[in-house]
């Protein structure tokens, strides 16, 4: 009678093919290989999903990581504060091409990513751009206004959530995997790009995708 069991040499390679494709499913979820792009079913977020397309072939150099949006996705209202302690929305700045930032002063890249925002703000600020850069330190509230204050960092305006909301709000869309966390939002606060880690926000590969993002023309660059 023939042993139908199979045999210890045929089960290893399904095995090792097994543990294999957990490996990679353990590495997606780690590394979210890019992001994940499930859409919202938002109509106002396609314009924001044609901006990514539009501005697909600038994210080189050092604006490489960018991930770009494949799907129409409206981003929660985040509430934050003011320098003033006033209560502030993502939906305060309808109207403008954001580029929002999640920030602490534990987290070193964030801190050597600050100066590189400050002077991208002063480069592009105006009616049509602004970046959002949000504290969430949720300890000493003190502490990042030093920090800025001691590193000359004074064109950024100051916002912070010292419940720290605003990251799990993004986190649980898929947009924080980690700190610095950065989303590139649409007038419409539709997600254009994000990015999760630092980036050399002033330098020209940034400030040309950054341009092309507001609708400026070419020659501006």
């Amino acid at each position: 009678m023939l042993d139908q069991k199979p045999s210890a040499t045929r089960r290893i390679p399904l095995v090792i093919a097994t543990v294999a494709i957990g490996g990679l499913a353990g590495f997606a979820a780690l590394y979210g290989l890019g992001l994940s792009r499930s859409p919202s079913g938002d109509p106002t977020c396609k314009p924001a999903v044609a901006t990514a397309q539009k501005i697909a072939p600038l994210a080189h150099g050092e604006v490489a990581a960018l991930t770009m949006a494949s799907a129409p996705l409206k981003l929660p209202d985040l509430a934050f504060e003011d320098a003033d302690g006033k209560p502030k929305k993502l939906s305060d700045f309808r109207g403008k091409t954001l580029l929002v930032n999640l920030w602490a002063t534990w987290c070193v890249p964030c801190r050597k990513e600050m100066p590189a925002l400050d002077e991208l703000q002063g480069k592009l600020a105006g009616p049509n751009f602004e970046v959002v850069a949000i504290n969430i330190d949720t300890r000493d509230p003190e502490k990042p206004k030093t920090f800025l204050k001691e590193a000359n960092l004074t064109r950024l305006g100051y916002f912070n959530d010292q419940k720290a909301k605003v990251f799990q709000d993004l986190k649980a869309i898929g947009r924080a995997l980690g700190m610095p966390t950065s989303v590139l939002v649409d007038p419409q606060g539709c997600e254009i790009a994000t990015i999760a880690g630092p980036a050399e926000w002033a330098s020209e590969d940034a400030l040309k995708l950054l341009r092309a993002a507001t609708g400026k023309a070419a020659a501006s660059f």
